[in-house]
């Protein structure tokens, strides 16, 4: 071959080449923006707790935190954020915002499971409680929380029913008017009488109850779908019943209070119910891991991608 022929014949080959590339990459750049990694959106704010993920994520609670914004997870609860320390507190704040992500709810207060404190009437309780309702504000501020937990403790067996709700309602309307400065809600959390046998609280009417007797914005109802589904079942028609005065929802399957799909209850029904009353609040997943390990938090994620699945009429 003559020289000249030669580099002709190279330079077309080089420009061949060229445009493969370029093309090869444009394609590989609609691969990307066509498959995005992000996961799409739930329809629902629903919130894991810290050690949901630590099989995939770590111990370390702020990597925790980053693989659930990672895994589309718009909130985060953590019922021992009162025992943590300021320091990490402050972190996991400023995680969330930076993830936009809210803060769901903490327990407010030292649970009495054995013994009447609220129903009872006792001043020395109420004034305990009272104590740690306003040492709980700073804690919400400091996290960015608008609802903490609060649950009445044991029945007072000494007393009719009568006087001890009148004991719990005056009592709630103090802590209100600690609360209510700062817009900031307790919500009162009824539980079930298998796990928690003797409680003051048990259902969604004894909560709903209380709440338009306190009769305010800083005073409103947990309600705990697994709690609720072992008290008394019927759950969309008692959530409808207490919608008015519902803030915050929990989630379990029951029986076993794990992930949805593992029990009884049809949560993607419950969940599309709740969405078509335009609920924009947190629903936190106080629940167990179903599968153990890794997969088990891969298989939970899927459950809730199932469960959220509903459409949307």
């Amino acid at each position: 071959m003559k020289r000249r022929a030669f580099i002709k014949t190279s330079s077309l080959a080089t420009t061949a080449l060229a445009a493969s590339a370029t093309a090869c990459t444009a394609a590989t750049t609609a691969s990307i923006t066509s498959n995005p990694t992000t996961p799409p959106a739930f329809k629902l704010k629903y919130a894991p707790h810290f050690g949901m993920f630590k099989n995939t994520a770590g111990e370390d609670l702020i990597d925790q935190l980053n693989f659930m914004a990672d895994q589309g997870f718009t909130a985060m609860e953590d019922n021992g954020m009162k025992n943590r320390a300021v320091a990490m507190q402050e972190k996991i704040a400023q995680t969330m915002a930076k993830r936009g992500m809210d803060m769901g709810v903490f327990v407010a207060h030292k649970i009495y499971w054995n013994q009447p404190n609220l129903a009872s009437g006792e001043p020395d309780f109420r004034e305990e409680f009272l104590t740690q309702i306003k040492e709980s504000v700073e804690v919400a501020k400091r996290v960015n929380a608008k609802w903490m937990t609060v649950v009445p403790g044991l029945i007072d067996f000494r007393q009719d029913m009568g006087y001890q709700t009148n004991n719990v309602i005056e009592t709630l309307k103090m802590a209100s008017d600690l609360l209510t400065p700062h817009n900031i809600t307790m919500v009162l959390e009824p539980l079930n009488f298998r796990d928690h046998p003797g409680l003051f609280l048990t259902k969604a009417a004894q909560g709903y109850q209380i709440c338009e007797a306190v009769d305010s914005p800083a005073c409103k109802i947990l309600f705990d779908i697994y709690h609720q589904q072992i008290q008394e079942g019927n759950l969309i028609p008692n959530i409808e019943k207490s919608w008015d005065q519902i803030a915050y929802f929990q989630i379990g399957d029951n029986p076993g209070r794990k992930e949805p799909t593992t029990g009884e209850i049809n949560y993607k029904n419950v969940f599309k119910y709740i969405h078509s009353r335009g609920f924009n609040d947190i629903l936190g997943m106080e629940h167990g891991n179903f599968y153990k390990g890794a997969d088990g938090e891969e298989k939970l994620i899927a459950a809730y991608r199932e469960s959220d699945s509903f459409v949307v009429e």
